[in-house]
C-alpha cells in the first residue's frame, strides 16, 4: 500500500514528519534514483529510498528511542544548524548522534533550558506536537520587576497574541528578589511560539530567564530516578513512555483539523 514519504520515513525512524520534509525539500532524498517531492507515495515494501545515497529500510531501523535532555543555555534544539551552533544532538554521546534517528520532540529557544524530550519514534513525535495535544509543561521564570496581583489575574486568564488569546495558564509567584526580579511558576497546556516570552514582554515583565522544570508528569528531577544536570540525559522510564503514548489515543478522540504552529517558549 502506498504511503506519505515522510510518514514512512518517520516510521523507519529515519526522522520527525516534519524533518524528513526539510530532507526532501533539501534535495536529500532520492526514490527509485530520482529526487523525491513534497507529498510524493511510495511503496515501502517495493521502492528504494535513499538519504543523502545512503539506501534505507525497515530492516535497519534502530530501536525505539526515548530521552529526557537537560538542555543548557547556547544549546539550539535541532538536529543540525547552518550557523555552526551547538546542538542537542551534539550532547549526546557519539553513538546516538547518528544512526539512530534521534530528533526533538518540540523546541526551547537557544536562551532557554530545561526538560527537553528526544527520540526516534516519529509517530509519536506528530502526535504530541500535534496543535490539539496540551499536555502541561512547568516553568521556572524570572522576570523583571514585581508583577502584581492584576497582571498575574491578566495572564491567568489569557492575553491576546496576533489577535488569538491563550490558553488558561497557572501562573504563581515563587520569589521576589530584592533585586527587582521575581520567579514565577508557569503551567501552559498549550506552546505557541515564544509565548511565554512575548506574553511576559506584553505584560510590562521581560523574561530574564526561563527554564523548564517538567514536561506532564516527566521531570527533571523525580523521586526514584537520578537527577538530570544541565547538558546531561536519561532514558525514560516505561511509565513515562506509557504516558506519552497514551497521548496519542487522544489525539484519536479529539481530532478535527487545526492550523498547525511551530512552537518554543
Amino acid at each position: 500500500m502506498d504511503e506519505r514519504l515522510q510518514k514512512v520515513l518517520s516510521s523507519w525512524g529515519v526522522a520527525s514528519r516534519r524533518q524528513a520534509e526539510q530532507l526532501v525539500r533539501q534535495g536529500r532524498i532520492q526514490v527509485n534514483h530520482e529526487i523525491a517531492h513534497l507529498g510524493q507515495k511510495v511503496d515501502p515494501e517495493r521502492d528504494r529510498i535513499c538519504v543523502d545515497g545512503v539506501l534505507v529500510s525497515p530492516a535497519i531501523q534502530p530501536d525505539p528511542l526515548y530521552l529526557l535532555l537537560n538542555k543548557p543555555a547556547g544549546v539550539v534544539s535541532t538536529c543540525d544548524d547552518p550557523w555552526g551552533r551547538r546542538t542537542v544532538l551534539d550532547l549526546l554521546p557519539k553513538d546516538l548522534q547518528q544512526g539512530q534517528g534521534l530528533h526533538p520532540v518540540g523546541r526551547l529557544d537557544a536562551e532557554s533550558t530545561g526538560a527537553l524530550l528526544l527520540t526516534n519514534d516519529g509517530d509519536l513525535t506528530f502526535y504530541l506536537t500535534h496543535p490539539r495535544h496540551h499536555i502541561p509543561k512547568t516553568y521556572r521564570v524570572w522576570v523583571e520587576g514585581y508583577p502584581t496581583q492584576e497582571t498575574l489575574r491578566q495572564w491567568r486568564q489569557g492575553i491576546l497574541l496576533e489577535g488569538r488569546k491563550t490558553l488558561p495558564a497557572q501562573v504563581s509567584m515563587v520569589q521576589r528578589h530584592p533585586d527587582r526580579k521575581t520567579l514565577l511558576e508557569i503551567v501552559l497546556k498549550e506552546g505557541r511560539n515564544r509565548q511565554i516570552r512575548r506574553v511576559a514582554d506584553q505584560l510590562g515583565h521581560p523574561v530574564l530567564q526561563l527554564h523548564r522544570i517538567a514536561i506532564g508528569p516527566i521531570r527533571l528531577q523525580n523521586p526514584g530516578v537520578p537527577e538530570v544536570l544541565p547538558g546531561c540525559y536519561r532514558a525514560l522510564t516505561d511509565t513515562e513512555v506509557g504516558f506519552l503514548n497514551s497521548q496519542i489515543a487522544l489525539t484519536f478522540i479529539n481530532r478535527e483539523p487545526v492550523k498547525r504552529e511551530e512552537c518554543s517558549v
